[in-house]
């Protein structure tokens, strides 16, 4: 079990939560939300890393809000301002950098919907993500403008749903393109027969087990691969 903590955010402060390996020190990893906020099956992901050997930080992007109901995800996702979004992620990779037991060779990102676009982002905002893992990023990419040409030296592993159009889908391509273009590595998956948030174990009208078994030992794999 991990636990809440706080973290600079450029001249502010923002809340995560924090989950350990009991194995010692690893690689630090930042675990990004869905559209529902920082809820019970993201704190399980990050508890999931830490067991894996990784120092995972999940951090509140929505800062204290969170829901069950789409309707009210919707608002909340749409709310989500990307100038502090930036800000937070910037002060989560220097947090996780900055502790003691953290160590590798720069941090990670993985997130899920919403948040697979902002994980995929994130190395576009913070020097120090190395390596950045999206399940079913909710692409269009205009409100975030990423930066690709950061990705250079960096690399990037995307899992790819069949309802959302596989690595066929434009916003797909069009980030796959921009990062080889980048010089930087990026491995896309597409995962036949499933739908939208098929590694959400809260989820059963969605959740495809097998399928995400598979994309999760290809994200361990990836990222101690990448980090150490």
């Amino acid at each position: 079990m991990g636990e809440m903590v706080t973290f600079a955010s450029n001249g502010g402060t923002a809340d995560g939560y924090l989950a350990l390996p009991a194995s010692g020190p690893g690689p630090g990893v930042i675990v990004v939300q869905e559209w529902w906020g920082l809820v019970g099956h993201i704190r399980s992901v990050a508890d999931r890393f830490a067991a894996a050997g990784f120092v995972a930080l999940a951090p509140d992007f929505y800062h204290g809000a969170a829901t069950d109901e789409p309707d009210d995800a919707m608002r909340l996702m749409m709310g989500l301002a990307m100038d502090r979004a930036a800000k937070d992620i910037a002060g989560a990779a220097a947090y996780l950098s900055d502790l003691e037991i953290v160590e590798g060779q720069g941090i990670g990102a993985v997130g899920y919907c919403m948040g697979g676009s902002l994980a995929l982002w994130s190395a576009t905002v913070a020097e120090n993500v190395q390596a950045a893992v999206g399940f079913y990023p909710a692409v269009p990419w205009e409100r975030m403008n990423p930066r690709w040409p950061s990705y250079a030296g960096k690399a990037a592993l995307i899992h790819c749903s069949e309802e959302d159009g596989t690595s066929s889908a434009p916003g797909i391509q069009a980030a796959v393109a921009a990062i080889k273009d980048a010089d930087g590595d990026v491995e896309v998956f597409d995962y036949p027969g499933t739908q939208h948030a098929f590694f959400n174990d809260d989820r059963p009208e969605v959740y495809a087990p097998q399928a995400a078994a598979t994309a999760w030992q290809r994200t361990v794999d990836f990222l101690h691969e990448r980090l150490g």
